[in-house]
């Protein structure tokens, strides 16, 4: 009999802030998996040493956080639509015939607009703020969405021009409009606002006018606890619905969860514990 318990770790630097070991906890003890899920520091020059020790050892799996992504799509054997087209990797599966790279966050970040906001994005405007790893992490998912439009607009327009040209192919066969545009200048009455800037993380203001905002638009900043702050109440006070990154999250760790034990989770009721748990401290 084999009494050997399946290892998932989240694999970062910093890790000590991932609220990713309690959340697969919740699902696990949910679904009746066995498994033991930890925080796996990983040094910033020795990222595919350590998952290799981590694999050797009997680790089945793990999520990426940063600053890793990246280097995680380039260890992959095998990468999933979205990681393709993301150019980033937050999932590894490690299978046999090769380590299995996955992108959740855009799925995420999808369901969590559209399931647990209730706001379908067919037919919306969307403005999508920064040009990184964030945004190009959920850009795909938000495009099979079919919104009318997406704007991304980023400090500097070149990173954003970029940043759609690996995506326009995808736009097309969805028939969304795709632009690019600087935070200054990036227009007015948007139907959804994301902010993938790390303007939250540095403690910076909102990089964008309140015009951007359409009358009782969705204001989505993926950060959460006290980083999201003042984004929310930045967007609450133009009207706005104020949303953060926690729903994200906890759908994408859902999605991640299901790849690796083919199972999925009630996601609602693990995102209405950590909410409770959030807003009492």
């Amino acid at each position: 009999m084999n009494n050997t318990i399946d290892r998932y770790a989240v694999a970062g630097n910093p890790v000590a802030h991932s609220r990713s070991p309690d959340i697969h906890a919740r699902f696990a003890a949910q679904t009746g998996q066995t498994l033991v899920f930890n925080r796996l520091l990983c040094p910033l020059d020795g990222f595919a040493d350590s998952l290799k020790t981590f694999a050797a050892a009997g680790g089945r799996g793990c999520s990426v956080t940063v600053p890793f992504k990246f280097e995680a799509h380039a260890l992959a054997a095998h990468l999933s639509e979205r990681a393709r087209l993301a150019g980033a990797v937050n999932t590894l599966r490690f299978d046999e015939q090769g380590w299995f790279g996955d992108n959740t966050d855009g799925a995420g970040l999808l369901r969590d607009i559209e399931i647990n906001a209730g706001r379908r994005l067919a037919g919306l405007r969307v403005l999508l703020l920064g040009a990184g790893g964030a945004s190009a992490g959920v850009l795909g998912s938000l495009i099979k969405a079919r919104p009318a439009e997406i704007k991304i607009a980023n400090r500097s327009l070149d990173k954003a021009e970029a940043l759609i040209a690996t995506h326009r192919a995808y736009a097309l066969e969805h028939g969304v409009t795709l632009a690019a545009a600087r935070l200054d200048d990036c227009g007015q009455a948007f139907d959804v606002l994301i902010n993938a800037t790390s303007a939250s993380l540095a403690g910076a203001g909102v990089p964008v006018a309140a015009s951007v905002l359409a009358p009782g638009a969705l204001a989505l900043d993926l950060m959460y606890g006290p980083a999201a702050a003042p984004f929310l109440n930045w967007a609450r006070a133009h009207g706005a619905e104020a949303r953060d990154g926690l729903g994200m999250l906890v759908e994408q760790a859902a999605e991640a969860f299901e790849s690796w034990r083919g199972v999925r989770p009630d996601s609602a009721s693990v995102l209405a514990d950590l909410r409770l748990q959030l807003d009492a401290n």
